[in-house]
């Protein structure tokens, strides 16, 4: 959408009523194509008071400050978006989006150790889905959730981190975190053994394919689920077991759980879920 149709849109039609909006930016077009500025961001907040979700795709936000956006976020996402090293610096405003509960970050290629450390400050983050991140090393992941204890989702697909150094972060770190989704690539059964004991985890998601050597078995996976004490869920998304023994051991063997066994879906995921 071009900006100047927004702000005519904000102007118009507009208002309290607004509880989410998505925006595509034009990143990928030629250089001189319109971009998402400041001052509209801030209009939107004062226009919208009741603004909750935004969503923006594929929009050059290297120009527009965090602070710019509605302070009544609840939830932030970023698809496909460029973003400059400042706007998530750790050293901003703390007061910035008090309310933000779950942030987004799709393939947002510039995100780095830096930017997982600035989401610290924000004291209401309750979820955090991180897909397609190639920056973020083991040593910047274990140091932003040793300062985000109070996640209760955490959401990794498609990022150049081992399933394995993920879980022992989250393992040594979130000990309050009810639901995880991630790609197994790089998971392995000692990795996976992590999450043994965890006292509040009800939801686990595995996302494959496997592929060889890292084919984790139903057994190895039965056996550590046994070891969750509060596990109400376990869904294997892509691994192949639809109606297969695999799916029945599984069922039988966690009576207590929800066993959900399925091939990869066709339809971009439902971040909000």
């Amino acid at each position: 959408m071009q900006p100047k149709v927004l702000w005519h849109l904000l102007h118009r039609y507009m208002a309290s009523r607004l509880h989410s909006l998505r925006l595509a930016g034009f990143l990928f077009s030629v250089p001189q194509a319109p971009q998402l500025s400041p001052c509209l961001m801030r209009a939107l907040g004062h226009k919208c008071p009741n603004l909750k979700h935004l969503s923006l795709h594929v929009a050059n936000l290297s120009l527009v400050p965090i602070s710019s956006l509605p302070p009544t976020l609840r939830i932030l996402e970023l698809h496909s978006c460029e973003i400059s090293m400042a706007w998530l610096h750790k050293g901003q405003d703390p007061t910035v989006l008090p309310q933000l509960e779950c942030i987004v970050l799709s393939r947002v290629s510039a995100f780095r150790d830096e930017h997982l450390r600035g989401l610290t400050r924000f004291r209401a983050l309750r979820s955090l889905v991180l897909g397609g991140i190639y920056r973020v090393t083991e040593i910047g992941l274990h140091a932003s959730l040793r300062e985000l204890p109070y996640l209760q989702r955490m959401e990794v697909e498609d990022c150049t981190l081992s399933a394995d150094s993920i879980l022992l972060a989250i393992s040594r770190h979130l000990r309050g975190v009810r639901k995880i989704r991630l790609s197994v690539r790089g998971l392995s059964a000692p990795g996976l053994s992590f999450l043994e004991g965890m006292p509040a985890l009800e939801n686990l998601c595995l996302l494959g394919p496997f592929t060889p050597p890292e084919m984790l078995t139903p057994t190895e996976i039965l056996f550590c689920c046994l070891n969750m004490p509060k596990l109400r869920v376990l869904e294997l998304q892509g691994l192949g077991w639809e109606g297969q023994e695999a799916e029945r051991m599984l069922c039988k063997g966690l009576p207590h759980c929800l066993v959900i066994v399925r091939p990869c879906p066709k339809y971009p995921i439902n971040w909000r879920r």
